[in-house]
């Protein structure tokens, strides 16, 4: 069976992009792929996306890269973008793994991977903010119009907020009825 165009070049990004399994902070590099540069999904469809695989089990980047897939060429798609997904992180992570055991004890690693930290904080802030803009405006960006804001949507933004951080509850116990509403 021959792989489609569009699924082989999901494949290559799926590897590219999700080689390091970055989770939360590979969402804007996902968001990029799959919604600018190739429009395989619509901004909406992919936020769907990101909260089923954030509801399923299994780390978001595998779940996210197997509902493109899905949704780029079906079942064969979600597959190769499964697998292309893991692979390449595998393969990385052993690598990794020898090369840090042999030179962990070095300052420059030290150094680097503190100067990764920042990094990785502000890619997974702005795809909480992406997010946050999304559901509050129904659109990408902020609008000009700040008086667009969807209230009902701030009011469970908020409410799930203080209710996750008094009582510590857990967040599946908060996202099923907000999702629900």
């Amino acid at each position: 069976m021959a792989i489609p165009s569009p699924l082989a070049t999901a494949l290559t990004k799926a590897v590219v992009l999700t080689a390091s399994q970055m989770g939360y902070a590979a969402m804007p590099l996902i968001q990029h792929q799959v919604v600018d540069i190739h429009p395989w999904l619509t901004m909406t469809q992919f936020v769907d996306i990101i909260t089923i695989a954030e509801m399923t089990q299994g780390p978001i980047a595998v779940n996210s890269a197997t509902f493109v897939g899905i949704q780029v060429a079906g079942v064969p798609g979600a597959v190769i973008a499964s697998v292309g997904c893991i692979l390449p992180s595998c393969v990385i992570v052993m690598i990794l793994a020898y090369v840090y055991y042999y030179f962990r004890g070095l300052t420059i690693v030290r150094v680097v991977l503190a100067g990764m930290r920042p990094a990785v904080v502000a890619m997974i802030a702005s795809a909480g903010i992406s997010l946050i803009i999304l559901s509050f405006y129904g659109q990408r960006t902020l609008p000009e119009d700040m008086g667009s804001i969807d209230y009902i949507s701030v009011l469970i933004f908020g409410g799930a907020l203080v209710i996750l951080r008094k009582w510590k509850v857990n967040p599946m116990y908060v996202a099923e009825p907000s999702a629900m509403v």
